[in-house]
């Protein structure tokens, strides 16, 4: 297998990086203040509105979106790059639409659903959140108590989520409900459409979360929706879902990649200039195998993604590959982003570096879209049974 990155998709990974270098890093001053202050660490209206004009201007809209609502449709070795870019600036931003919900929606939506949730979102007109965690399940869906019961053409949905991103501004949302509890996870648990004002459906609160982010918590209760709304099959929920998550794990390791190349900049840049006892201190033979540790984990992290892009528009199953990916580049990214604050000092632990901040996200990727231990447990598993 070789890795030879197409000349196209090097020049479009161009084109990101001097978007961030140029956009996205001299944000960060005020995302970094908002946060300080207690507010969330993302962008006003104000602020994205320009950029994403200039998303459009520079062809870097609907990435993968289908050529026939006006996207680029490009593959997953295309995207790392453009992930990884992203990933070096602690100024949130996702060229729209945010891949994942989309990539479901292309798995099993029907036509009708295509017109009504799929297109518009392609064309950025509206936004979507995955609700999926439940209080007390985490990780295991064999926990889930939201339940869907039929009624007629209806269904009848009652539980509460909690821990969902991106709610507050999202028009419609993929909620997971049991529809079988016999089968559970096995066949029993269903994707459902839910626009956000349909009656029943509320969100109950905001929940503040490190590194300034917010996730909500959603109730239904008694909340009806017509069986149009149920997306794919009844009862196979589960797997277009796990396919968004494995689209949106590749995303993450692509993301640490960026991530530590960031802190890594930082410490090489700072180092040298940092003078302790009479010596720079990149004299410190512990300064410099902390930078040769990171470099040689960003390289592997990096080829880790490529392989797994590469498989997956192989049409290949990746979802080993994607935990792994995920276990290995959170963990290494934090530990780089750790020893660039080390290396920092006191400035390195201040709120006015994005290295604080960098450090939370990286923490918060440890947890949602699956928990490191839940991953170690299914590459364990899948391994032992000699799937790989």
């Amino acid at each position: 297998m070789t890795f030879e990155i197409p000349e196209e998709y090097k020049m479009l990974k161009d084109l990101v990086a001097k978007f961030v270098d140029h956009e996205l890093i001299p944000l960060e001053k005020s995302v970094l203040e908002r946060e300080a202050a207690g507010g969330p660490a993302s962008l006003t209206d104000e602020q994205l509105d320009p950029l994403y004009a200039q998303c459009k201007e520079l062809g870097l809209w609907g990435l993968d979106v289908p050529e026939e609502v006006g996207g680029a449709n490009l593959p997953a070795l295309a995207l790392a790059g453009v992930n990884e870019e992203v990933g070096r600036t602690a100024t949130p931003f996702t060229f729209p639409p945010d891949s994942p919900n989309l990539h479901m929606l292309l798995a099993v939506a029907n036509e009708d659903q295509r017109r009504k949730y799929l297109d518009p979102y392609a064309e950025g007109k509206t936004r979507s959140a995955i609700i999926i965690s439940e209080p007390g399940a985490g990780g295991d869906p064999a926990g889930m108590q939201t339940r869907a019961v039929k009624d007629g053409d209806h269904w009848v949905i009652n539980g509460t989520k909690i821990w969902i991103s991106n709610m507050s501004h999202a028009d419609w949302g993929i909620a997971m409900a049991v529809t079988d509890p016999e089968k559970g996870s096995r066949g029993g648990i269903t994707a459902f459409l839910i626009d956000k004002d349909t009656p029943g459906f509320s969100i109950a609160r905001e929940i503040p979360m490190i590194g300034g982010a917010r996730t909500y918590e959603v109730v239904f209760d008694e909340c009806r929706v017509h069986n149009d709304q149920v997306l794919g099959e009844g009862g196979q929920g589960f797997a277009p879902m796990q396919l968004r998550l494995t689209v949106r794990r590749l995303q993450m390791g692509a993301w640490c990649v960026g991530i530590a190349r960031r802190a890594l900049d930082m410490m090489c840049e700072h180092v040298p200039n940092r003078v302790t006892f009479g010596a720079p201190l990149s004299e410190r033979q512990a300064i410099q195998w902390w930078i040769a540790e990171a470099a040689t984990k960003i390289h592997a992290c990096r080829l880790m993604v490529l392989d797994a892009a590469m498989k997956q528009d192989q049409g290949k199953d990746v979802r080993t590959e994607a935990s792994m990916v995920k276990v290995y580049g959170t963990e290494m990214a934090a530990e780089v982003v750790d020893q660039a604050m080390q290396a920092f000092g006191a400035m390195g632990v201040t709120k006015e570096l994005p290295l604080h901040l960098m450090a939370q996200n990286v923490r918060l990727m440890r947890v949602y879209e699956g928990p490191s231990e839940v991953h170690r447990m299914v590459i364990a598993r899948r391994t032992l049974a000699g799937q790989r």
